[in-house]
């Protein structure tokens, strides 16, 4: 099969290859992660004020 040797261990090009993806996914969920919101702002609740009449 092609892009593995005889012994079933992957080449060096796929280990180069699982290794930068699993880097992709680190800096992906560290942005996330950056990037999240606390669940406490989100679900504060915040008086509309729109429809109150005075």
């Amino acid at each position: 099969m092609i892009g593995q040797n005889d012994g079933g261990t992957p080449s060096r090009g796929e280990q180069i290859q699982a290794n930068e993806r699993e880097a992709a996914k680190r800096r992906v969920l560290a942005q996330a992660e950056a990037e999240r919101v606390p669940v406490e702002e989100t679900t504060r609740a915040v008086p509309d004020r729109r429809w109150r009449r005075g």
